[in-house]
């Protein structure tokens, strides 16, 4: 097949197996759960059902920040979801999101419990539960949640888009990968702007919106996604690569970018999120000279 090639859609579409590319093994057109499993329960207010991908980092880094300020309430367990492998697709999964993405997270500090999914509703959550990171008055809170909308209506186009025929799709085709580089750049071009004359994306402060968008758009100008950094020229964004590198240097986002993260260094790994500890550094472990 080459870029060339003309493809004529039939009057129904229909599902043909293996529909190719990184993920073709748990891509189907269909909802619900595969096979019976319930989920894990810690012994935390919070339970949260993730992997660092993106999205999971988001709400990692927001408890984080939260703990940080030092709200027990904010304590939680972070159980992995190892997406390859259809863990989203359990039961117990599906019963805390019908639509089987990470991340899901369950507040069993209410009676009954809240289930709470989707990445920037979780923010939202969060930011109101504590009254943190989501200004109060009505034009900057405004302010915070464009943004945050905007994250979440634009990264599909990075990831789902973008990400997918230039890193995951099983071939390289120019057109694809051409109509999705271009809005990359320009979603880019816009952080850029609104970066020139403000320190964070929603103004003065840092909120909810920031924690939304940097590891999407603050892990491509820092070279973390799709290894495409070179081909998307992101070194042009340089407000967007400052703001970045002044998000990526706070403690709490340190830590939660590790939790549920399984690949990369060692040292930044933290399968699962249960206590503190778990994400203090981890010791060598030598052996004493005779």
């Amino acid at each position: 097949m080459s870029d060339t090639s003309s493809y004529t859609p039939p009057k129904v579409w229909t599902w043909e197996q293996p529909s190719g590319g990184q993920f073709a093994n748990i891509n189907r057109p269909v909802s619900g759960s595969t096979h019976e499993k319930d989920l894990p329960v810690g012994k935390h207010p919070l339970q949260l059902y993730s992997l660092a991908t993106p999205n999971g980092v988001k709400v990692t880094v927001m408890l984080e920040e939260l703990l940080a300020l030092g709200y027990e309430g904010a304590e939680y367990n972070a159980w992995l979801i190892r997406i390859n492998e259809g863990d989203q697709f359990s039961s117990g999964f599906v019963g805390a999101n019908p639509n089987s993405k990470i991340p899901a997270l369950v507040d069993r500090s209410t009676e009954p419990p809240t289930r709470v999914f989707e990445s920037g509703s979780i923010l939202l959550y969060l930011a109101e539960k504590f009254g943190e990171f989501l200004p109060k008055e009505p034009a900057a809170r405004t302010e915070a949640l464009n943004w945050l909308f905007w994250q979440m209506g634009s990264a599909p186009y990075l990831g789902g888009g973008f990400g997918h025929f230039y890193a995951y799709a099983p071939e390289k085709f120019q057109y694809p990968i051409d109509r999705f580089a271009m809005e990359t750049k320009r979603q880019l071009h816009v952080l850029e702007e609104t970066l020139a004359d403000r320190p964070y994306i929603a103004g003065n402060d840092y909120t909810i919106a920031d924690m939304a968008i940097f590891p999407w758009y603050g892990g491509l100008v820092l070279g973390r996604l799709y290894d495409a950094a070179e081909f998307l020229s992101v070194d042009e964004y340089k407000n967007v690569k400052a703001w970045a590198e002044k998000i990526d240097a706070r403690p709490a986002v340190e830590r939660g970018r590790k939790v549920n993260k399984v690949w990369g260094e060692e040292e930044d790994q933290v399968e699962e999120r249960h206590d503190a500890e778990d994400l203090e550094p981890k010791q060598a472990v030598g052996t004493a000279a005779e």
